[in-house]
């Protein structure tokens, strides 16, 4: 299958959604597929207000357009609501073709956070933006259930993956940067350092022992002068991120606006439990267990505090055992058999909620 993804988000990049891209494109490949991504990187850009290090297309329409005429594929992905991803809508719609989408981020709540515009507002563009989709990629159910109430349509309950060679199991933590000189227990963050992420709700944690930063992002200069006594390790490479992953006691995600949160899959999956809030991803990845309440690979709580000492009793094993239920393989297998054939224009308000509309075989 020839297989169009069109995506704002790309390598250079570093986030949850270019892993979760650049694996999906790995697993399609290998399944013999043939995938051309339209990244930023082939257009002429500008970055992005707020948010350095992230590049934009600047009007794209034309190029894509030959871009997609060239390649001719039999399906196509749309697979952010940024500038590439409204010229891809805007080609299928001149041409009567069909296309899939999916929703990775709360972008209206980012955009919230960092210039105050109404949420209602940005959900209102995305609604526009998804509604002549046939079939919205949603990574969790309580995500998908969200946008429901929100009016959205022909959502898919998708998920993700993790490599669970390259984050490899250590059942005692320890290596990795330094952290094992670092008084104990050590909790780690990773991710952007920016509006949506809620960082400060674990920067001003009273925690006993030393907290870790990995990642980068715009508000990071400003916290590192709040916050001197936070260890700032800034971007490294996977391989790298790997080990300070194992080398902590506990991975905190404070994030109350992702979508899912493969950092968590990722710390789980080197025996390092997991602390978040009771919302939309932790409740996915941290599913709730048994009739006691326990979760799976960590620990959820209002109190951010709580969450971590709960966290910090669970096992490494069950942390990593958790991880296992991830597979890029399965996650490619749903993205697959939620393809629709390009040239058959689809009825969208048509086609019920969890079920495709005229889906393509998930196999080449």
């Amino acid at each position: 299958m020839k297989i169009a993804l069109i995506t704002d988000a790309w390598t250079p990049q570093v986030n949850g959604v270019v892993t979760t891209l650049v694996e999906l494109v790995k697993e399609l490949t290998i399944a013999g597929h043939t995938v051309q991504v339209i990244e930023p990187g082939q257009f002429k850009t500008r970055p992005c207000p707020g948010y350095p290090g992230i590049d934009l297309a600047v009007a794209p329409r034309r190029l894509l357009a030959e871009k997609l005429g060239a390649f001719a594929p039999d399906a196509i992905h749309l697979a952010t609501e940024g500038p590439l991803g409204w010229a891809g809508r805007a080609y299928c719609q001149k041409r009567k073709l069909a296309f899939t989408t999916a929703f990775h981020t709360k972008f209206p709540e980012i955009a919230h956070a960092a210039i105050r515009v109404p949420v209602s507002w940005g959900y209102a563009l995305f609604r526009h933006f998804h509604r002549p989709s046939s079939g919205v990629m949603v990574p969790t159910q309580s995500v998908l259930r969200m946008l429901e109430h929100r009016g959205f349509r022909n959502l898919r309950p998708w998920t993700h993956g993790v490599d669970t060679g390259l984050f490899e199991f250590r059942a005692q933590p320890g290596g990795g940067w330094g952290i094992e000189l670092l008084p104990r227990p050590v909790a780690l963050f990773v991710g952007r350092v920016s509006y949506e992420k809620n960082i400060g709700a674990f920067l001003e944690m009273d925690f006993p022992g030393s907290k870790v930063v990995c990642g980068v992002g715009p508000v990071q200069a400003h916290l590192k002068r709040r916050h001197p006594q936070v260890h700032w390790l800034g971007l490294m490479p996977r391989d790298e991120l790997a080990k300070v992953y194992a080398a902590a006691d506990l991975f905190v995600f404070p994030s109350r606006a992702d979508t899912f949160g493969l950092v968590m899959v990722e710390a789980m999956a080197t025996g390092t439990p997991v602390a978040a809030y009771p919302v939309d991803g932790p409740l996915e990845v941290l599913r709730r267990r048994d009739a006691q309440g326990r979760s799976l690979g960590g620990a959820m709580h209002e109190d951010l505090k709580m969450a971590c000492v709960a966290a910090l009793a669970t096992p490494r094993e069950e942390a990593r055992k958790r991880s296992l239920d991830f597979s890029w393989a399965h996650a490619t297998a749903l993205f697959t058999s939620f393809l629709v054939p390009a040239h058959l224009q689809s009825t969208p308000e048509r086609a019920p909620a969890g079920e495709p509309a005229a889906p393509l075989s998930p196999t080449p």
